[in-house]
């Protein structure tokens, strides 16, 4: 029996999406930018896809801008903010400053360590212990000085949803561009754009049942946002390079999709997400991570506990092992690094110890997903932790987190 639960880290392409690109693949193939016929009809599954991926957010076509991917669409918001705040600014004038969370995604993490190092100032909020930030932290500190806040939509690792929607509103009212990473919350989140009070957006195909290699970046009609990659000015000029048309296709396809089936699939993956916390809850060395109702709808999530990883070493690395072997697919929180398990820097900003951080689990749920898949995966987890931790947990209570 084989069971995908790793959504988050990737969905399978759906039979609708491969038959669009193999269709621009094969017959379609023109360069959009040509003028000729075949050109032409390149650009048509273009212009279409871009029309189908506004409109499953509730944005302006012109809003979107299609990139290769989520990391792609986070960078550019950080160069191309630091490309213009270099065109503007001077010696005299304060640092630029930047605000992020203490749990994005590497994709932000990393630009912003990298703005740090050339003079820039970054904040990094913290969050409590369900993973959710305090939408009064960030009033608290935006400052003259702040030329972007970005914050994440939904976080992978533990699945808990932010308050965007109040975050953006204080970015707003100071008059400081907001960015968020929607690249886990698409099509599992309902997102009206033309409401949310966001200037910029990433999003990316694969995440959405769409192909690799493809995403986009929403910008605000009337946001100035410096290219990132100059050229033959694709993407009205915003993102040069010729445009991977099949894929392009495939993603607005799916992006389609997945707005006409959210309003049913959407409570079917919660129940089915309530129905796998609810078989592990007896056992104590499972202790659930991330906001237990404000999170995406298809994730569940876990650490093991202190205890049992002292007494036995295992990690949640060698749980998606044993997992794995059972032919069920799942994921850790956890980074290998040079032959060593880092602890999960998600989890030690939600303030879990290193050794609890080591021991993460996340189990991503999907279109195809049943009941029987929920109830056989919680039995081969409880065969696992018999079967490498047998002790029992039943008498430890204090363990679980209130």
């Amino acid at each position: 029996m084989q069971i995908y639960l790793d959504h988050s880290a990737t969905t399978p392409p759906r039979s609708e999406v491969i038959a669009v690109m193999q269709q621009a693949l094969a017959n379609d193939w023109g360069n959009p930018s040509s003028l000729h016929a075949w050109g032409k009809r390149a650009a048509t599954w273009v212009e279409m896809a871009r029309l189908q991926v506004a409109a499953s957010v509730n944005a302006p076509p012109e809003s979107i801008a299609f990139t290769s991917g989520g990391t792609e669409s986070n960078n550019w918001v950080f160069a191309g903010i630091q490309r213009q705040v270099r065109r503007s600014n001077t010696s005299e004038k304060s640092a630029p400053h930047v605000i992020i969370s203490q749990i994005e995604h590497s994709a932000i993490s990393r630009p912003a360590t990298a703005l740090e190092q050339q003079g820039w100032r970054v904040t990094r909020l913290p969050v409590d212990r369900t993973g959710r930030l305090d939408p009064q932290q960030l009033a608290a500190v935006i400052a003259p000085e702040t030329v972007l806040v970005s914050l994440i939509y939904g976080q992978s690792e533990v699945g808990t949803l932010q308050p965007i929607a109040e975050l953006a509103a204080i970015a707003r009212e100071r008059g400081v561009l907001f960015h968020t990473d929607a690249v886990q919350a698409m099509g599992r989140v309902a997102i009206d754009l033309e409401s949310l009070p966001v200037d910029l957006l990433s999003m990316s195909s694969h995440k959405l049942y769409g192909p690799k290699g493809v995403g986009a970046l929403y910008i605000r009609p009337g946001c100035e946002l410096a290219p990132l990659l100059l050229g033959g000015g694709q993407e009205s000029g915003l993102r040069s390079g010729t445009q991977a048309v099949p894929n392009i296709a495939g993603f607005g396809v799916a992006a389609e999709l997945a707005m006409q089936e959210r309003a049913i699939e959407v409570p079917r993956l919660e129940r089915l997400r309530d129905r796998l916390f609810d078989r592990l809850a007896h056992r104590s060395e499972l202790q659930p991570t991330g906001h237990r109702h404000q999170r995406l709808p298809h994730h569940v999530s876990f650490c093991l506990t202190d205890a049992a990883l002292q007494e036995s070493g295992i990690t949640g690395q060698s749980l998606v092992k044993q997992l794995d072997l059972a032919g069920i697919a799942a994921s850790s929180g956890s980074a290998c690094n040079s032959g060593t398990i880092a602890p999960s820097a998600v989890l030690t900003a939600m303030g879990y110890d290193d050794r609890a951080a080591r021991g993460a689990l996340r189990l991503t749920l999907g279109r195809d997903t049943t009941e029987a898949d929920i109830d056989w995966t919680a039995i081969a987890i409880e065969q696992i932790l018999d079967r490498l931790y047998p002790k029992t947990f039943s008498a430890m209570p204090h363990l679980i987190a209130p």
